[in-house]
């Protein structure tokens, strides 16, 4: 049995013009389906250095303005449980890169308003919580 204790999430949005950066995961829980770069936040980090670090790990992107966006305890791919902490950046520099082939299939930006599907639970989360303001989602 994994480990039951709920793990700490972060997802970033990244915003380039009219469009937001999204990949295809593969492997872990939502293979398949498109998401932010994100991942786990790490012992005594700051969400905004986890949210660079993920970002330039992931993407090799460099981002700047980071802000908050939405919490959610979410549930959705048991038995995993995240506190998802999710977090909006602007696209500071560089092109996106698949630089872990065995997480993701792709990097694209994808017009905001016309998102490819499926979508990852968490980032369903996110884009609701940016376009409506609502901050805190409970038990998704």
């Amino acid at each position: 049995m994994e480990d039951q204790k709920p793990k700490i999430g972060i997802g970033i949005m990244i915003l380039k013009d009219d469009k937001v950066l999204l990949g295809r995961r593969k492997g872990s829980h939502g293979a398949g389906e498109y998401a932010f770069p994100g991942g786990h936040l790490e012992y005594m980090e700051s969400f905004e250095d986890c949210a660079k670090r993920e970002t330039l790990e992931e993407t090799g992107l460099t981002i700047k303005n980071v802000r908050f966006n939405c919490v959610s305890n979410v549930t959705s791919y048991p038995p995993k449980h995240y506190v998802h902490i999710g977090l909006v950046a602007d696209w500071e520099s560089g092109e996106p890169q698949v630089l872990e082939p065995d997480k993701r299939e792709n990097w694209e930006w994808c017009d905001i308003n016309n998102l490819p599907s499926p979508l990852f639970d968490f980032c369903k989360l996110e884009f609701e919580a940016y376009k409506t303001g609502n901050k805190y989602y409970d038990g998704k």
